[in-house]
């Protein structure tokens, strides 16, 4: 099970590589504004906010390519990491929209369950 968990870990981790790049480089961009349902106007007071909150993706992708290049031994490291993006996909599934817990929450519990297994 170990490889299956690996290639779901390895997935969420490009999620939040693409989180970074929508968050802090197209953020006001044509695809940003579709993705976030932002008006223009929005998107320029809000950028810097949303370039920070990429950073932090950014960070969380990190953590997750960094536990697969130890392997076994990154497991809990691993763990760490799915478990911070489990907690705030459910935060913004909460505070945000439904759709962050099938995006954010979602993968990252199921890369969690595979890994314990």
């Amino acid at each position: 099970m170990q490889p299956v968990a690996n290639i779901v870990i390895a997935i969420v981790a490009l999620l939040h590589v693409y989180f970074l790049v929508l968050e802090m480089f197209l953020w006001d961009k044509p695809l940003g504004l579709r993705t976030f349902k932002l008006t223009p106007d929005f998107a320029k007071a809000s950028k810097v906010l949303a370039a920070n909150q990429g950073l932090y993706n950014g960070f969380l992708a990190a953590g997750l390519l960094w536990g697969l290049s130890l392997g076994e031994a990154g497991t809990s490291i691993k763990v760490f990491f799915l478990c911070c993006i489990l907690v705030a996909g459910l935060y913004g599934a909460a505070t945000v929209g439904k759709k962050i817990l099938f995006i954010q929450a979602l993968p990252a519990a199921i890369g969690l369950v595979l890994l314990l297994m």
